[in-house]
């Protein structure tokens, strides 16, 4: 099998090998202070900034960055891999590992037998082997336990969404979802009338939601969606600047002057 995989594997294997030995040594009794303080719970708020930093890479197409994005990425994973190899958990080897025999045991159409001629196959194939796998571990209390409560909030109702649908769960189309915006939108007017803060967050909780929901119908992405608009955002903001000399002139402008200019940066984007 060994034959199957690329010729730099080794070298890699080296590198990956001489980074932990790195970590072992920051984390070591004369090691780094600040890395000896670190525990599971300070180290998983800088995987989440480090996982959002490898997407703007990627959507900036912006390579070397995405190559010290990964690394930082993969720093994560050697500090975790070492805080439990101390405590006794496991090692980098058993993670490993462990990824290896997941990967062969999910792809039986490139390791085994299986015939698979098209990614459809493959999603059926790997989503019947995890019911497989599952059923050796103890029974989950609710179809939704699988879906972790520190996920950030869009993906987590996005993975709702989709875990309830399995059962029939779900409206049968996006037009439903329309109207249900239509509704949870008038909800959320009525509480904002009857200035109840605690319902209007409620409210425009279910109106998320929704929206979640939506994106699934649509095959959108949701965080990649509102990432895009958010970069659109900053260059048109830039463009504001520009025409207006600077951010400071902007503060004397009139709200209708600032729409102008609005309206001028949007036009300078579709022309590029």
């Amino acid at each position: 099998m060994a034959d199957d995989f690329a010729d730099g594997s080794r070298e890699s294997g080296t590198a990956l090998q001489r980074a932990a030995e790195i970590m072992a040594r920051l984390r070591a009794p004369n090691g780094c202070p600040w890395d000896r303080e670190q525990t599971f719970d300070t180290i998983k708020r800088h995987t989440l900034e480090e996982t959002y930093e490898v997407f703007d890479a990627i959507e900036r197409r912006a390579w070397p960055d995405l190559k010290d994005e990964l690394g930082d990425l993969l720093l994560q994973v050697l500090f975790y891999s070492q805080m439990a190899a101390e405590a006794g958990y496991f090692n980098l080897r058993d993670v490993a590992e462990n990824l290896s025999a997941k990967l062969i045991r999910r792809h039986p159409h490139i390791f085994s037998d299986t015939v698979a001629t098209d990614s459809d196959a493959v999603l059926r194939n790997w989503e019947q082997i995890k019911l497989e796998e599952k059923k050796s571990q103890p029974a989950a209390q609710s179809l939704l336990d699988s879906v972790p409560r520190t996920m950030p909030a869009t993906l987590e109702a996005a993975k709702l969404g989709s875990k309830v649908a399995k059962v029939g769960f779900d409206w049968p189309d996006a037009q439903g979802l329309f109207d249900k915006l239509t509704e949870e939108t008038s909800e959320l007017r009525a509480e904002i009338s009857a200035s109840n803060q605690d319902r209007i967050e409620a409210e425009f909780g279910d109106l998320l939601f929704t929206m979640m929901n939506l994106a699934r119908h649509l095959k959108v992405d949701a965080e990649s969606a509102l990432r895009r608009t958010n970069a659109s955002f900053r260059t048109r903001f830039a463009a504001m600047e520009r025409i207006a000399g600077s951010s400071e002139a902007l503060e004397k402008l009139t709200a209708e002057q600032l729409e102008s200019l609005w309206s001028q940066a949007k036009a300078q984007e579709s022309s590029s």
